[in-house]
C-alpha cells in the first residue's frame, strides 16, 4: 500500500484500533437495505442508537456535576464554609476540566475515541464515589476529589460531538446534537432534583454523590459493547486520509485565524460564566430569599430545606427542552433567509436573556412566584445558544480539527466563564457583606448575582460580531484543500513526525 493510496484509512497510523471497520463480507448472503452502511463506516440504524447512548452519558454528565449544587446548604452546614470555599467546589472541577480538555482534545483527533471515553469514565465514577466518604474535618478532599471528577469529563465533553460530527451532516447533524444537547438543562435538573430528594431521604448528603456512579459504570459497559468508531470526516464525502493531519500547533494557530470560531467560542464563553454562576448559587440564593422573608427556616442542622432546588431542577429541565427546541427551529427556519441565522439566534437568546434574569434577581424579596416565572424565561432564552453554537463550531472547523476546537473552545469558555464565575460571585458576595445576618446573606449574594445580566448582553454582542464572518468562513472550512507546504503527520519507526505534503504525495 502506497502513501499515495486514497482508499487506505491513515488511523492504523495512530491507533490500533481498526477505526471505522464495518462488517467483513463472508460470502453469506447480502445485509439488509436499512443496515447498508454510509460512508462513515457505521450503518444508520446504529449511528441513532449510538447518539442514544452518547445522550445517556451527557445527561449522566450533568446529572453528576450538579448534584452538588442540589445540597449546597448542607455541605455549607456540614464544613462550616464560607461563600468564597463554596464556590471553590465548583471552580476546582472546571480548573481540572479546562487544563485537561487540550489534551483529550489532542487524543481524540489522533486515536481511538471510544476508548478515551471508556477509560475517562469509569475513572469519573470511580472518584465521584470516593468523594462521598469524606469527613467534615477534611474539606480539601472533597475539593480533591471534585477537581479529579474533571478529568472523566474532560475525556467525553470533548470527543462526543466529534462522533456526532462524523455520522451526520447538515439537518441531519443539526437534529441529533439538539438530542444530545438537551442533555444538558436535562441532566442538570436531575442533579438537582435527585441531589435534593436522596439527601431528604437519607439524611445524609454524602448520599447523594453515589447514585452517579453505578450508572457511570452502566455507560462504560454501553460505550464499549455498543458504539463504534466511525471513519472521520468520510460522511462528508471529505475522509480524514484526503485532509491530513496537521501538528496540533499548527491546528490551534488555524483556529486562531477563523473569527466566527473565536467570537462564538468567546460568545459560549458568556453563556458559561451565566450558566456556572446560577447553576451553582440560584437554589442557594432561592433559599436564603425564604429565610430573609419569614417563608423558610433557616439552615441549623441537616439535612436543610431544599424544596429550592427540587423547583429550580424542575425549571431547568424544562426551560432547556424549551430553549434548545425553540433555538434549533428557530434557527431552521431563518437559515431560508439568511446565512447568519446561527449567531443571530444565538445574541437573540442571550440579549432576551439578560432583562428577564435581572428581574428574577430584583424580585426575590418581593414576590417569589414573579421570581420564578422570570427565572424560567431566562432560562429558555439562555438555553437556545446550546446545540446552535456547538453546530458552528463543527461547520466552520474541518474534520480534523474538531476535537482540537472543541478543547479549544472548552478550555477558553471554562477559564474565563464558569470556572471564574462561582468563586467570583461568592468573593463579591463576601465582600459586600457588611454583617453576619440572615439580611445580609441574601443582599450581598442578590447584589454579586447582578453581574450575570451585564455579562449575558456582552455575549450578545460576541454573537452580533460573529454573524459579520461566519459566511466566509463556512465556505473556507467546506471547500478546504491543504496547502502543499502544510505540515502531515507520518510516522517514523513507530513514531509521528512532520514532514511537507510534497515529499510524501509522490
Amino acid at each position: 500500500m502506497s502513501l499515495t493510496d486514497v482508499s487506505a484509512d491513515t488511523t492504523p497510523f495512530f491507533s490500533d484500533d481498526n477505526e471505522g471497520e464495518g462488517p467483513t463480507d463472508n460470502g453469506v448472503g447480502s445485509p439488509q437495505p436499512e443496515e447498508e452502511e454510509s460512508a462513515s463506516g457505521v450503518s444508520d440504524r446504529r449511528a441513532k442508537v449510538i447518539v442514544v447512548v452518547l445522550c445517556y452519558i451527557n445527561l449522566l454528565n450533568y446529572m453528576d456535576r450538579f448534584t452538588v449544587a442540589g445540597v449546597l446548604p448542607d455541605i455549607e452546614q456540614f464544613f462550616s464554609i464560607s461563600d468564597g470555599k463554596s464556590g471553590l467546589l465548583q471552580t476546582v472541577f472546571i480548573c481540572s476540566y479546562m487544563i485537561l480538555a487540550p489534551l483529550f482534545g489532542y487524543l481524540g483527533d489522533r486515536y481511538n475515541r471510544k476508548y478515551i471515553m471508556c477509560v475517562g469514565i469509569f475513572f469519573w465514577s470511580l472518584v465521584t464515589l470516593a468523594s462521598s466518604f469524606i469527613g467534615k474535618e477534611h474539606f480539601w478532599a472533597l475539593l480533591l476529589t471534585r477537581g479529579l471528577v474533571g478529568v472523566g469529563e474532560a475525556s467525553y465533553s470533548t470527543i462526543a460531538p466529534t462522533i456526532i460530527a462524523d455520522l451526520f451532516v447538515k439537518e441531519m447533524r443539526t437534529n441529533m446534537l439538539s438530542i444530545f444537547y438537551f442533555a444538558i438543562p436535562v441532566g442538570s435538573g436531575l442533579g438537582y432534583i435527585v441531589g435534593s430528594k436522596v439527601n431528604d431521604v437519607a439524611g445524609d448528603w454524602h448520599w447523594a454523590l453515589r447514585v452517579t456512579p453505578s450508572l457511570g459504570l452502566l455507560a462504560v459497559i454501553l460505550l464499549f459493547f455498543v458504539v463504534q468508531e466511525p471513519k472521520r470526516g468520510a460522511i462528508e464525502a471529505r475522509p480524514e486520509h484526503t485532509l491530513h493531519r496537521t501538528s496540533w500547533m499548527t491546528d490551534i494557530k488555524a483556529l486562531c485565524r477563523n473569527p466566527s470560531f473565536v467570537l462564538s467560542t468567546f460568545g459560549f464563553t458568556t453563556v458559561a460564566f451565566v450558566t456556572g454562576s446560577l447553576a451553582l448559587w440560584a437554589p442557594a440564593f432561592l433559599f436564603r430569599a425564604g429565610v430573609f422573608t419569614g417563608e423558610k427556616q433557616p439552615c441549623l442542622k441537616a439535612p436543610c430545606d431544599n424544596s429550592d432546588s427540587v423547583l429550580f431542577g424542575i425549571i431547568t429541565v424544562v426551560t432547556g427542552i424549551l430553549g434548545v427546541t425553540s433555538g434549533v427551529q428557530v434557527s431552521k427556519k431563518l437559515r431560508t433567509r439568511t446565512p447568519r441565522a446561527d449567531p443571530l439566534v444565538c445574541a437573540a437568546g442571550l440579549l432576551l436573556a439578560a432583562p428577564f434574569l435581572y428581574l428574577s434577581i430584583m424580585f426575590a424579596q418581593a414576590s417569589t412566584v414573579a421570581t420564578y416565572v422570570f427565572i424560567f424565561l431566562g432560562e429558555t432564552f439562555l438555553s437556545m445558544n446550546w446545540a446552535v453554537v456547538a453546530d458552528i463550531l463543527l461547520y466552520v472547523v474541518i474534520p480534523t480539527r474538531r476535537s482540537t476546537a472543541e478543547a479549544f473552545q472548552i478550555v477558553l469558555s471554562h477559564l474565563l466563564g464558569d470556572a471564574v464565575s462561582p468563586y467570583l460571585i461568592g468573593v463579591v458576595s463576601d465582600s459586600i457583606k457588611k454583617s453576619d445576618s440572615y439580611m445580609w446573606d441574601f443582599r450581598s449574594l442578590q447584589m454579586s448575582l447582578l453581574l450575570c445580566s451585564f455579562v449575558a448582553v456582552v455575549g450578545g454582542a460576541f454573537f452580533l460580531a460573529t454573524a459579520l464572518f461566519i459566511e466566509k468562513d463556512r465556505h473556507l472550512a467546506e471547500n478546504y484543500v491543504p496547502s502543499d507546504d502544510a505540515p502531515i503527520i507520518v510516522p517514523k519507526r513507530g513514531r509521528s513526525t512532520k514532514v511537507s505534503v510534497s515529499s510524501v504525495l509522490i
